[in-house]
């Protein structure tokens, strides 16, 4: 594990609080760089190293100023006015922060509003394509239907995923290590196959290793590409769940903390307490959870995980956060209730879209483990697509690639530095022997050469 991440439950000194707050980046480094310097506590001192690490990831997600936001608004929705922006501010539904005490929004504030407010993606003026969006709700629709019908439910995928590290970042003729995601063979997943690997790789993790990855170490030559191919099965089965049928006796596993992000908070104790009441039956507290998150947490882009210390406090507090964080609030929530529920997170591919994705599982006897996404569950209540939210609450559907079976776990050939990400494990790492590269430094690119169902 990466036990380092511990040391975000650290409070910051209130001085280095009041800069970040106020956003005053480079003047943070100079003074956690004189802190280091002193003789710190031990906790303190891990704290301080992380922040300086975290800090320098902030400022990237945040380059529209106030008056740019305004314009990009003003370009890009009918009728717009300019009090809406301050409107959209005061409400939180877009994604700022203060840099040199000025505010600066999120690079997707746009498509956030536009994705999760209906009324203002009617006035889009320029609106992304909505056949392909039709055409896979449609799929959807028809998957759960044959799923409820038939019990159960076949694919086959052929993906290639592919590295490329940017220009300004490669170092020719340097050593570098690379990971690429491949699917975890467990639970839905099945047959998990190996087309083609370019180049050699030294690694490949284990078919159950939690964040499985092929590992390449190599000197890098110029515009080298780094990819793999692979070929699997999902097979999801359908079952009407009967909270009668539920067993007295259930397991203790996955219901421990995993500092920082899953951690029993008093807060988070008392929602939990609040949303579950006296329920004791544990699947209908884990659908209790999980109507609260989805009917109360809006979906929200977000700035990279590795800069928010608490992911679970912030969206339990803010009410809003992306397709993970809404999983570690319903995993938490669940774990403080003692219903078992663990991550799984990768790619969602279908023959229209692919893209990352994460969600959760939990484990109620005599079932054994189910599923749950809030993100995917959220956008049918927003909708009111009754059936889809319902079916998404111990249900999935087939076009999943889980490359994650735990939350913050190490790769089997640790890069040696923080990862780009330290939680997840869905666009794969570059690292050289001083440091491991961040985003905009590499691009993964994940293509779905074959979705189909098998009969």
């Amino acid at each position: 594990m990466y036990s380092d991440l511990q040391y975000l439950e650290v409070p910051l000194p209130e001085d280095i609080q009041k800069m970040k707050g106020h956003g005053d980046f480079k003047l943070l480094q100079k003074v956690i760089d004189r802190r280091l310097k002193t003789n710190l506590p031990f906790a303190l001192k891990k704290r301080l190293e992380l922040e300086k690490k975290i800090l320098l990831r902030i400022p990237e997600d945040y380059p529209y100023s106030w008056e740019e936001a305004d314009e990009i608004l003003r370009d890009n929705l009918k009728d717009y006015q300019e009090e809406e922006l301050e409107s959209f501010w005061e409400d939180n539904a877009m994604e700022w922060i203060y840099i040199d005490g000025r505010v600066h929004f999120h690079k997707l504030f746009l498509d956030n509003l536009v994705k999760t407010r209906p009324a203002l993606a009617k006035r889009n003026l320029s609106p992304e394509n909505q056949e392909d969006r039709a055409k896979n709700d449609r799929l959807l629709d028809s998957v759960i239907a044959k799923m409820k019908k038939n019990g159960e439910v076949k694919y086959h995928f052929r993906i290639r995923s592919t590295i490329r590290i940017a220009e300004t970042a490669q170092r020719i003729g340097e050593k570098v290590q690379v990971h690429l995601p491949i699917p975890v063979e467990y639970a839905q997943v099945k047959h998990v196959r190996l087309l083609s690997v370019s180049p050699h790789p030294v690694e490949v993790a284990s078919p159950d290793y939690p964040q499985r990855t092929v590992c390449f170490e190599t000197t890098l030559e110029k515009n080298q590409e780094f990819s793999v191919e692979y070929e699997f099965e999902t097979h999801m089965k359908y079952r009407e769940l009967e909270p009668e049928k539920v067993m007295d006796a259930q397991p203790t596993f996955y219901t421990e903390e995993l500092p920082p992000h899953i951690h029993f908070t008093p807060y988070l104790c008392s929602l939990a307490e609040e949303i579950v009441g006296d329920e004791t039956n544990p699947l209908l507290k884990a659908q209790k959870i999980y109507q609260f998150v989805t009917s109360r947490v809006m979906y929200s882009f977000v700035r990279s995980y590795c800069t928010i210390e608490d992911l679970t406090s912030y969206v339990a507090s803010g009410l809003k956060g992306d397709c993970g964080i809404q999983a570690l609030l319903f995993i938490t929530l669940c774990r403080i209730s003692g219903v078992p529920a663990r991550w799984q997170s990768g790619l969602y591919a279908t023959p229209y879209n692919v893209g990352n994705h994460d969600w959760a599982q939990f484990y109620v006897a005599p079932y054994g483990w189910l599923f749950a996404d809030c993100s995917f569950g959220g956008t049918a209540f927003r909708n009111g697509w009754t059936e889809r939210r319902a079916f998404y609450f111990g249900h999935l559907d087939p076009f999943r690639i889980p490359a994650a079976a735990e939350f913050q776990h190490e790769f089997s050939v640790p890069t040696g530095h923080f990862r780009n990400d330290p939680y997840d494990n869905q666009d794969g790492e570059v690292a050289y022997s001083d440091k491991n590269l961040v985003q905009g430094e590499f691009t993964t690119t994940h293509e779905a050469l074959e979705v189909k169902e098998i009969l």
